[in-house]
């Protein structure tokens, strides 16, 4: 089940029926502390003397939300990396297809949305496994990057991941904090004072003030100068259109 990023309660039905001392809660969204420079299992921003950003959506397919996103994307002729949640993908196929179909890239969000750094290394791949199994079926095309729910992934398990399916941690550089719902013209301000060449921009397609954010951040980057690339572009990877997937999932097996 997703939780909500409106709150995240840990506390049983007996403890709250008890006097608890109280406790600090963990940020909803936070980068882990443990990042160090020059691991290729970690991705928070790329060096780059290019123009370029990577926007990426996090927690759909939304039913709604994600084709206004696909439209205003569609509109510009701009690319984006949608970190789609498995669940949900198999909930709405045709959202997930249209999003490959219109040349975007789709990266793996977990199946569940879980905070992933209380699982077992087997519970991490089972997780993103299954997702990447959904994403395939649906799409034909494997996710070939993670991002973690709630950035909640340390570098031990980063590392573990990359080590056995390949697969790079992507993090990012930019959050303008949409999933606190600030409103529409905070997050286009915070994205616009924040990005430059090399920024990965988190931001989630199932809140409609993002959504309605979106016009004036993706307009007021290019006006910039900024280019869009997905992940894989961004890395300097084939499209995630055009990559050799046979090979990727043999050497994910």
């Amino acid at each position: 089940m997703t939780m909500s990023r409106r709150t995240f309660l840990s506390a049983s039905a007996a403890a709250l029926s008890a006097a608890a001392t109280p406790v600090r809660a963990r940020p909803l969204i936070a980068l882990p502390d443990d990042i160090v420079e020059r691991d290729g299992a970690t991705i928070t921003a790329i060096s780059t003397p290019s123009p370029v950003v990577a926007m990426t959506f996090d927690d759909g397919p939304h039913p709604s939300l994600t084709p206004r996103l696909l439209d205003l994307l569609a509109a510009r002729n701009l690319r984006a990396t949608f970190y789609l949640i498995g669940n949900r993908v198999v909930q709405y196929p045709a959202i997930a297809r249209r999003i490959a179909a219109e040349g975007h890239e789709i990266g793996n969000h977990s199946w569940s949305h879980p905070f992933l750094d209380g699982y077992s290394d087997g519970a991490v791949i089972r997780e993103i496994d299954r997702t990447t199994d959904a994403i395939y079926q649906i799409t034909g095309r494997p996710p070939v990057t993670f991002r973690p729910p709630y950035g909640a992934f340390n570098r031990r398990q980063r590392l573990m991941l990359h080590a056995a399916r390949s697969m790079p941690t992507v993090l990012w550089s930019v959050d303008p904090q949409d999933w606190r719902r600030p409103g529409a013209s905070v997050v286009a301000d915070r994205i616009l004072g924040h990005s430059s060449s090399g920024s990965i921009i988190l931001s989630h397609d199932i809140h409609s003030g993002t959504i309605d954010a979106m016009p004036r951040a993706l307009d007021g980057l290019t006006g910039r100068g900024l280019r869009f690339a997905t992940m894989s572009q961004m890395l300097g990877w084939p499209t995630w259109q055009n990559r050799n997937f046979r090979r990727v999932i043999q050497a994910a097996s």
